[in-house]
């Protein structure tokens, strides 16, 4: 039997060897990586520089690119070179550029040199970070970089790690994964305490009648994290300035009580989608706390600016929070994926995630985080380093001015908008975000909206409250200076004089 196996495995290596040329790589070679890589930053510093002059929403329409390439992968290598020329060719006409100082959707998506760098030594030490052992540097570097970061914006020390208690951080995907994750907790911790008062309650049961809150100017992803956590979700009226006031939580609370139901989350929000409003978390934060809620604090886009102590008035109560989140990667110059997340008291996430298989163990368990229990997925990258090369290589007086740059150009954009009749500002100007309309019936900004857009030289896109619909400028690139406020105007008050002439 072994003289069979023995010469069956021979045999399978000689047929492989027969079909291997010794003297062809199937690698790139360093040299060659060198030259590609070199080629590419030379590509990518041109892109960012020149990115004004690119048409910023593309034009293509659905199903573009499959002519552009070959129907099936190539059986033999290609060279660096074709694949250089055809990111033109292919990528770039079907690329909006969300770092075109033109870009004013949504909300800034981060991007610089020392994230993208980090990003590039991130990918070459490729390390699964799911636990300490794994590659010890990705963990500890992650706890440093977060007590940095709370420190920048304020944090209450009870969040981080240095403090010695039980509090820390952690790196998420994205706001979304951090609501989540802080529901998760929230309903695991809920339920313990239920089971200890109503022994007898099965865990359906008592999930049965679990209810958490939001305004209803929270972002969707809230929502959907109560459809991911199998748990009922109520949006709480917000207030005419669309901020969620503690008096309206307390009420939505108590009827749930007088219901029947458990009341176990809340999602404050601090600078809303929609407006950039701001819930009061002073008032949100003691109902919480009274009626043992879960207060999650989501300031996905807003809590960068809490590094600048001008804002920080705007996070006054997070004493009373359990969870906060933000993302670095919108507004903090680092680049995607990158969203902060601290816990007051991390044991209820690490609980309600903790499976824990024998090749997952390591001898050092429990004196450093493990971060796969922190977390939806199991496996991370090594997002830190865009943090710590960021951090070093711009310092927080820098960053703070980027941040005071943005809500500068929001302000003169929102004067230009005040200086023509025609428009009107809703809300307030809060941050880089200026909410406006041409006045009158909804449907002159709806046709607003489309000739901007359709002219292809700035991108926005619009949100509707209490039936009136407004559209959204968006302060988003790092490259933006007066001018640019200038001449996105200028395309503003070009569309509107089209509609008037009509």
């Amino acid at each position: 039997m072994n003289n069979n196996l023995e010469n069956l495995v021979k045999g399978i290596s000689d047929i492989n060897m027969d079909k291997l040329d010794p003297n062809v790589s199937i690698d790139m070679e360093a040299p060659e990586f060198k030259d590609f890589a070199k080629t590419m930053v030379d590509y990518i510093a041109d892109y960012l520089e020149n990115i004004r002059d690119r048409r910023v929403l593309s034009d293509v329409k659905p199903g573009y690119l499959r002519p552009l390439i070959p129907d099936a992968a190539p059986e033999t290598p290609e060279s660096w070179e074709d694949v250089m020329k055809d990111i033109e060719r292919v990528i770039m006409p079907g690329v909006t550029h969300w770092h075109s100082p033109k870009f004013h959707a949504y909300f800034p998506t981060a991007n610089s040199y020392p994230a993208i760098v980090a990003d590039m030594l991130s990918g070459a030490i490729a390390c699964i970070g799911f636990s300490w052992i794994a590659s010890p540097a990705c963990t500890e570097l992650e706890v440093v970089m977060l007590d940095w970061l709370g420190k920048m914006i304020g944090l209450p020390k009870e969040f981080l790690a240095c403090s010695g208690g039980k509090g820390g951080g952690v790196i998420q995907g994205t706001a979304s994964e951090a609501t989540l994750v802080a529901l998760l907790g929230a309903k695991a911790k809920k339920i313990e305490e239920i089971k200890k008062l109503h022994p007898d309650w099965s865990e359906n049961t008592i999930i049965s009648k679990l209810v958490g809150y939001s305004s209803s100017q929270a972002h969707s992803s809230v929502e959907r994290a109560g459809l991911l956590g199998g748990v009922k979700l109520r949006g709480v009226p917000a207030d005419k300035d669309n901020r969620l006031r503690g008096e309206a939580l307390e009420a939505a609370i108590k009827k749930d009580l007088e219901d029947g139901l458990i009341p176990f989350y809340a999602v404050v929000t601090l600078g809303t989608t929609n407006s950039c409003a701001f819930d009061y978390l002073d008032e949100c934060g003691p109902v919480g706390n009274k009626y043992g809620v879960w207060i999650h604090v989501d300031a996905a886009y807003a809590g960068a600016a809490f590094i600048c102590p001008e804002y920080r008035h705007l996070m006054k109560g997070m004493e009373t929070a359990d969870s906060f989140n933000f993302n670095p990667h919108k507004w903090m110059l680092v680049n995607f994926d990158c969203s902060a997340m601290w816990l007051k008291d991390p044991s209820w996430v690490v609980n309600a995630f903790n499976v824990d298989p024998l090749y997952l163990k390591h001898d050092m368990q429990g004196s450093a985080p493990d971060y796969r229990h922190w977390q939806i997925p199991l496996g991370r990258r090594f997002r830190a380093l865009k943090l710590w090369f960021v951090l070093r290589l711009y310092g927080v007086q820098n960053l703070q001015a980027h941040i005071r740059r943005h809500c500068g150009y929001a302000t003169q954009f929102a004067d230009l908008c005040r200086a023509d009749n025609r428009f009107e500002i809703v809300g307030d100007v809060n941050m880089g975000l200026v909410c406006f309309r041409l006045k009158g019936a909804n449907e002159k900004s709806e046709k607003l909206l489309r000739l901007i857009n359709g002219r292809g030289n700035i991108h926005m896109v619009p949100s509707k409250i209490n039936d009136v619909y407004f559209l959204r400028m968006a302060v988003c690139s790092r490259f933006t200076k007066p001018e640019d406020m200038e001449y996105s105007w200028h395309e503003v008050s070009e569309a509107a004089n089209d509609i008037c002439k009509e």
